[in-house]
């Protein structure tokens, strides 16, 4: 099995040590670089080409939403998991919008950590339904009426099947529950999703899930 390539970017060198310790014992998975500052990243990128970056947001010269922007515009980007000090952040929101496929805590237990390098690199994010909950909590405050207004109008251009599946992935679903959930098989699913995400011009399902509470939608439901 071809191991996931992985890219530690955080300003503390004692950090990035524990990391490559803790997950350069792991069989799948080959730390291919290291980098202290988001101003490193990009030629990092080009020269190592990760399957995953795992991304520290604060950086004295580039920080790591910036850096996750510029990565996330670009064609075959690598996935990203920011990591962070706090649950709910309005620069780890901001880096989720951007692209970013999920986030852990920097004292999280190793194995969970490693865990979500898999789950990204499979292409599944990383947030539970808890955690999307918290940051919704977070984001209503901040611009919601200009977000909303704006999200609604995206959200208008999807039918009515793909705007459940929306709904659904906006509760933290997985593909087989929402299959589940709307009686149709997870290749179907699968396909609204990727569909979606072309639609919308989003890179994951992240992205949707936010979507879906910015205009509303889970409140409609519910939720």
């Amino acid at each position: 099995m071809t191991p996931i390539r992985l890219l530690l970017v955080d300003d503390d060198p004692l950090v990035r040590a524990g990391l490559s310790f803790m997950m350069g014992g792991a069989d799948d998975l080959e730390i291919v670089g290291e980098a202290a500052d988001g101003s490193e990243v990009e030629a990092l990128v080009d020269r190592t080409h990760p399957d995953v970056v795992l991304m520290d947001i604060r950086m004295p010269t580039v920080d790591g939403l910036a850096a996750t922007e510029r990565l996330r515009s670009r064609k075959d980007a690598p996935q990203i998991i920011v990591l962070t000090t706090f649950h709910a952040d309005d620069q780890v929101l901001r880096a989720l919008r951007a692209g970013a496929a999920g986030f852990v805590l920097k004292d999280t237990p190793p194995a969970e950590i490693l865990d979500a390098v898999r789950r990204v690199a499979a292409g599944d994010p990383v947030l539970s339904p808890t955690v999307t909950r918290q940051l919704m909590a977070h984001a209503a405050g901040t611009s919601a009426d200009t977000r909303r207004t704006s999200a609604r109008t995206r959200v208008a251009t999807l039918n009515d099947r793909e705007r459940e599946v929306a709904v659904a992935v906006g509760q933290g679903r997985s593909n087989a529950e929402i299959a589940t959930q709307l009686f149709m098989s997870v290749a179907t699913v699968k396909t609204h999703v990727s569909r979606m995400l072309a639609k919308l011009d989003l890179n994951n399902r992240v992205q949707i899930a936010l979507l879906t509470y910015d205009a509303g939608l889970l409140e409609e439901d519910g939720h």
